[in-house]
């Protein structure tokens, strides 16, 4: 035989020996009975000891590894105020939880879940603030875990707001139109819009309509209905206006629509007809826009402003010395402004006095006696129409130089 033979029987042999002697042990006692003797006097924790167990066996059941998710999260900058500030513990439950506004030392308040899992502020966070977060939470074998972190939110240098054309509470006309001017400009429009309700008891429809990046508007298909009230629900605080421009505000406006005030000012015939709730009031004599300065036609809103005595300057319109046109610089009584521009009903001056009601003379105000202007002064709501008819021009008023919403047809008012 071989030495290669041989070797391969020797260890055939062998084999064989290691078998029987298993066998031989098993029958005396088994496996464990052979290796006690090196287990003697060691003693080893059973897994229903350990702390926790994260994989199945037959001695305990599976603890399941607790996930934590914090928000804002730690370090974070530039966060939304209107960020909620949340504490989850997943397979596990929230302690305790201090959230402070560094500066003030002031507490966030917040509440837990029912099942101790989450811990949610009840209260929005401040722009431009610091913050510090401290929460305990434990894991489903009672193990803590103690956190302390911090974040900041956007900076006044992001801090967006708006300001409303009418005052809370304001008694306006039928043709007043919802406009808020913001102090940045806005590229997230969709957003901004989503964010304000427009309502009216009438149940009125409408649509909004931007004029450039910072003005938006709202108005009905229709006037106003009298008597009726409007409200501006503005939900803007935390709301994107774009370029990280941030909503700094949430707010509530209305508008009580008082009477239907209309004055229809006819530039050829040199009347204006004042009705209210579609009444004829008062036929009053009037001088217009003469042939070089006519009056806008169309629909003019009546604004805010109002003055008594108003001062008028040539030099605004771009009237210089020497134009047979130029005035000067005049003064006037019961000036009640239709156009950022200048036009107004006012009390005709002394030499325009004896035109009223024979020809237009005026650069673009309708000029009235001081009865009348001073009637108009004293009653006609702002936000009230005035439609000229019959100017020698077709121009309206631009759409930002005051209201000029209502020449626009409503389906082009409300196309995007």
């Amino acid at each position: 035989m071989t030495e290669l033979g041989q070797a391969k029987q020797s260890r055939k042999g062998w084999k064989i020996a290691v078998v029987t002697g298993v066998c031989v042990l098993a029958a005396a006692g088994g496996v464990g009975a052979a290796t006690v003797p090196t287990w003697a006097n060691n003693t080893v924790a059973s897994e229903t000891q350990k702390p926790a167990n994260s994989e199945p066996s037959l001695a305990a059941p599976v603890i399941k590894p607790m996930v934590l998710g914090v928000t804002p999260t730690n370090g974070a900058l530039q966060v939304n105020p209107a960020t909620p500030a949340v504490v989850k513990a997943t397979n596990g439950t929230v302690k305790k939880v201090s959230l402070v506004e560094d500066a003030s030392g002031v507490a966030v308040p917040g509440s837990l879940s029912a099942d101790g899992s989450t811990w949610t502020a009840s209260e929005p966070l401040k722009f431009n603030s610091s913050y510090t977060y401290k929460f305990t939470v434990v894991d489903q074998v009672n193990r803590e875990t103690s956190k302390t972190q911090t974040f900041t939110t956007v900076p006044t240098t992001h801090e967006a707001d708006a300001t409303s054309y009418t005052p809370d509470g304001s008694v306006v006309g039928v043709a007043q139109p919802v406009q808020l001017t913001f102090s940045e400009p806005v590229t997230n429009k969709a957003a901004v819009e989503k964010a304000i309700k427009v309502s009216s008891t009438s149940g009125q429809v409408g649509a909004f309509r931007w004029y450039g990046d910072t003005m938006l508007r709202y108005r009905p298909a229709s006037f106003w209905k009298a008597g009726s009230t409007v409200t501006v629900d503005m939900k803007l605080f935390g709301v994107d206006f774009g370029n990280g421009q941030i909503g700094n505000f949430n707010k509530k406006i209305t508008m009580k629509v008082g009477d239907k005030q209309v004055l229809e000012a006819d530039a050829a015939a040199h009347v204006a007809k004042y009705y209210v709730n579609d009444k004829l009031v008062k036929t009053i004599p009037v001088t217009m826009g003469d042939l070089r300065f006519p009056s806008a036609s169309g629909y003019l809103v009546v604004l805010r402003d109002k003055q008594d005595p108003a001062v008028f300057k040539a030099s605004t319109i771009g009237l210089k010395p020497g134009d047979p046109a130029d005035y000067g610089t005049i003064t006037v009584r019961h000036a009640t402004r239709l156009s950022l521009s200048g036009e107004f009903i006012h009390q005709a001056t002394d030499s325009a006095l004896p035109y009223i009601g024979q020809t237009n003379l005026s650069h673009g105000c309708i000029g009235m006696d001081a009865e009348n202007a001073k009637f108009m002064f004293d009653n006609f709501l702002f936000g009230s129409p005035v439609h000229v008819v019959n100017s020698t021009t077709k121009e309206t008023i631009a759409n930002d130089d005051g209201f000029g919403d209502w020449n626009i047809p409503f389906a082009q008012y409300a196309a995007r």
